[in-house]
């Protein structure tokens, strides 16, 4: 077998099965609104929206957890440090712990705080605040099992970071069902679902990692220590956090000043943007688990020549010409991009009737189908990106990345949106490409950043 041959299957390893996990999370939410919406008012149905989107928010700043644990784990994977691998996860699921306890006492002030501001009927804040009380108590599973998918990848685990998530996927689609429909709860019985399934998934996955990882953990409890690369590396990817919640948080509020039609549109080109995402993720994460494999197996032969090497001295080696696996990455995200922009372009009518009959909702969605053809290859290359430098820990190239993406989205709104209206162009529907004009923007910004300071 060629050395191309087995760096496709590597990538295909970790790709293929954190792409069928990933697909399995829109379902999750249809099914939460089906049964509402059969079961209950529309009330229901706006209530479980707020509340996911409160968590949605809420977790979107713990994201870090996973990306941290991929990157370092894969390092340490990569060099052979078996122990390290262990020291890491307890490192991290500490911090994981700690973020929940966070989350439980200061969960009155922040879902008082969002309801506040966050315009919707009395009906509709009182069952999100229904569900929020009860699926806030699984904050340490879901916090935890972002620590053990980064886990999972950093170990060239896709299998197992799949199962874990197909569990958590498929449990809370059954337990929603069944607690909702079968149960004097009704509605809210989705978050009682989602609470079961965060935990039982955390349970399977606890369980793989003692079964197939002990070796890792065979250390005293005061090894587990937050040493300095590993605190600054996390809260460097909590700042890109924060970055990412502000963009789509502007997103969704600078949409809804258009009207109900044209938030209905944005948020339904979003969803296909999003099928785009749950597969371009797959190869990133690939892209996180091979750089941090590679970074650790050429730092560890490098640290026994060369002694004073440092880690951005072994970053190099991912820019020689003998090294294809950069190119290899940017290859299988370049064939998706462009199957994904095909796939756009050639079957929008089939796409857009998927998701609406509202006409006048496909007919606004028509208006901005360039974007939607042209989104694919540009997030493709801020995707894998992002894996890139995930996997070599560079937390603090991907903080500046978001950063000049946040400012690039508030910046192009800011000049775009007091220009006059295109020739031949309504002002609403101007005003909305310039929506998508600003998330174009910070698509850019991080690629020129990150493409600029890999070379």
């Amino acid at each position: 077998m060629t050395f191309h041959t087995q760096l496709h299957k590597s990538i295909l390893k970790i790709a293929i099965p954190s792409i069928l996990a990933n697909i399995t999370i829109p379902l999750v939410g249809l099914v939460d609104m089906i049964i509402a919406g059969h079961i209950s008012s529309a009330w229901a149905i706006g209530g479980i929206a707020v509340g996911t989107m409160l968590f949605d928010m809420l977790y979107g700043c713990f994201g870090f957890l996973r990306v941290s644990m991929s990157g370092l784990t894969a390092q340490a994977y990569g060099a052979g440090d078996s122990q390290e691998c262990g020291r890491l996860f307890a490192r991290s699921s500490v911090l994981a712990l700690g973020g929940a306890l966070i989350i439980w006492l200061l969960q009155t002030v922040y879902l008082e705080a969002v309801l506040y501001v966050l315009p919707c009927t009395q009906e509709v804040a009182d069952f999100a605040r229904a569900y929020f009380k009860i699926r806030v108590w699984a904050a340490p599973a879901t916090l935890m099992l972002m620590t053990c998918k980064g886990f999972f990848i950093g170990m060239q685990d896709g299998t197992r970071a799949m199962v874990a998530d197909l569990v958590v996927n498929g449990v809370n689609m059954l337990a929603s069902y069944v607690l909702a429909v079968h149960t004097p709860l009704g509605a809210v019985g989705v978050a009682w679902g989602t609470l079961i399934a965060q935990w039982t998934g955390l349970g399977v996955a606890l369980t793989m990692i003692a079964v197939r990882y002990n070796k890792n953990f065979q250390f005293s409890i005061f090894d587990i220590r937050f040493d300095k690369r590993f605190f600054r590396l996390n809260t460097d990817l909590f700042v890109r956090s924060l970055c990412f919640i502000v963009v789509y948080v502007g997103w969704t509020a600078i949409s809804s000043g258009y009207g109900d039609v044209e938030l209905a549109a944005s948020s339904l080109m979003m969803k296909l943007f999003m099928l785009f995402s749950f597969f371009i993720d797959g190869f990133a994460y690939a892209g996180e688990a091979l750089v941090g494999k590679t970074i650790g197996e050429v730092g560890c032969d490098q640290l026994r020549t060369h002694p004073t090497g440092t880690e951005s001295s072994y970053f190099q080696i991912l820019k020689s010409p003998n090294n294809p696996l950069i190119k290899v990455l940017f290859a299988w995200g370049t064939g998706v991009g462009l199957l994904f922009s095909l796939l756009y372009g050639l079957f929008p009518n089939a796409l857009f009737a998927s998701l609406t009959t509202d006409q006048e909702v496909v007919s606004t969605m028509h208006r901005y189908i360039g974007w939607l053809i042209a989104m694919p290859m540009v997030s493709m290359l801020a995707f894998m990106w992002d894996g890139i430098y995930a996997g070599a820990t560079r937390g603090k190239e991907i903080r500046n990345a978001m950063l000049w993406a946040a400012f690039a989205f508030a910046a192009t709104y800011g000049v775009l949106v007091h220009l006059p209206a295109w020739p031949g162009a309504q002002s609403v529907a101007t005003g909305m490409h310039v929506v998508y004009a600003a998330y174009f923007a910070h698509l850019v910004a991080r690629v020129i950043y990150l493409t600029a300071k890999f070379r």
